[in-house]
């Protein structure tokens, strides 16, 4: 259990069997649920506490050979269900390295060995819907490692320093206790680094893009506070989903409550209800939004123009992350991508793992800013 993430220790053994010693478990469910109440603390460890107790009383394909023998003819395999999450990691500890075979190593794989600093430059670049499976869960453990710079930003809030104004209340407190002798305190205005607010497009034009979009903003969500929101044919608000700290339960939450997966795209629409319903509750303190999407909206009228200059209005920095500027050829011809970009302070690429990173230095408070979104106007003509 501590190998895969649940942090039990030899004492939390010995409360366990003393429990199940007093319980007189008798039930497969009632020896769990005891067994859960010792050793699960947090929310989070539920999960991989329940796959870990699956996997250790699980028999291979006992049910399957036993209806086998009584019927004539085997049964056709059910169809294999999606893994549950966090079940990765407890089949690893449940198994160790050190009891695995190890493989025998041929001067190919010390080939391969050599060329891994270069392949990981490779995989850095590479396009998210030309990966592999194997080369997307390498690209979600570099995710898990960004980090953002330190763009902290002054507030209306005071905090105390050692340096800066007077603080009257905190001087004549200190003064009083000191027994008149007159000892002043100093305050300063606190900072902080503005939030983010993120508008996914899970359109099915965005799908091989926005799964790995939403596991980049819970990397974020674990530095500082993020507000996800995604959007098709509706706007869902998913940031109490990617609270959970395993990333693979974030992401099936996030999954099961926004019903539109892969649908039609209504962007305007779904920036109308944003602006309506969450930009005050969200867009405080200078937060900085990031808007996913390649801007391909079916019906352009005047109401898209209209929400992208209210949502640029309301917020310190509005950031446009369109994956079509992986295409060097790309041309802002669309109708769409034309009435969206004059509202805009930055149109960036965001279709690798070197685009997430580049992503990250830009929303730097002192770093340059890239090329002016108005001058791809200029060159579609």
């Amino acid at each position: 259990m501590r190998a895969a993430g649940v942090p039990v220790g030899p004492g939390d053994v010995l409360d366990a069997v003393a429990a199940v010693e007093a319980a007189a478990i008798g039930h497969r469910e009632d020896f769990y649920w005891t067994l859960h109440a010792v050793l699960v603390r947090r929310h989070e460890h539920s999960a991989l506490f329940a796959e870990a107790f699956r996997l250790f009383w699980r028999r291979r394909d006992l049910i399957e050979k036993m209806i086998a023998q009584m019927s004539p003819v085997a049964p056709d395999k059910a169809p294999p269900k999606p893994p549950n999450a966090g079940a990765l990691r407890v089949q690893e500890a449940l198994s160790p390295k050190s009891e695995r075979p190890k493989p025998k190593v041929s001067e190919e794989d010390l080939t391969t060995v050599t060329l891994s600093v270069s392949q990981a430059e490779v995989l850095k670049a590479k396009d998210f819907a030309q990966m592999s499976a194997e080369e997307v869960a390498q690209a979600r453990r570099l995710i898990a490692s960004l980090r953002l710079p330190d763009d902290a930003t002054r507030t209306r809030r005071f905090e105390a320093r050692p340096r800066g104004r007077i603080d009257p209340r905190r001087s004549f407190q200190r003064t009083v206790r000191a027994g008149g002798a007159i000892d002043l305190a100093f305050r300063a205005p606190r900072e902080r680094p503005p939030p983010i607010v993120a508008l996914c497009d899970i359109s099915g034009s965005m799908a091989e893009y926005s799964r790995l979009f939403l596991h980049f903003l819970h990397a974020l969500s674990e530095q500082r506070r993020v507000h996800s929101f995604v959007f098709a044919t509706r706007l869902t608000n998913i940031t109490r989903e990617l609270t959970r700290r395993d990333p693979d339960e974030a992401l099936s939450r996030a999954s099961a409550r926004a019903q539109d997966w892969e649908g039609g795209t209504r962007i305007a629409e779904a920036l109308h209800l944003f602006n309506r319903h969450w930009s005050r509750r969200v867009l405080g303190g200078g937060a900085v939004v990031l808007l996913f999407t390649d801007g391909l909206e079916r019906e352009v009228t005047p109401e898209l123009t209209h929400e992208m200059d209210r949502l640029r209005r309301s917020c310190r920095r509005l950031v446009w992350l369109n994956p079509l500027l992986r295409f060097q050829g790309f041309s802002a011809r669309a109708s769409g991508i034309r009435a969206m970009l004059p509202h805009v302070d930055d149109f960036r690429p965001i279709h690798s793992l070197s685009a997430m990173a580049d992503l990250c230095r830009a929303l730097g408070a002192h770093q340059p800013r890239g090329r002016a979104p108005t001058a791809w106007l200029r060159d579609a003509g």
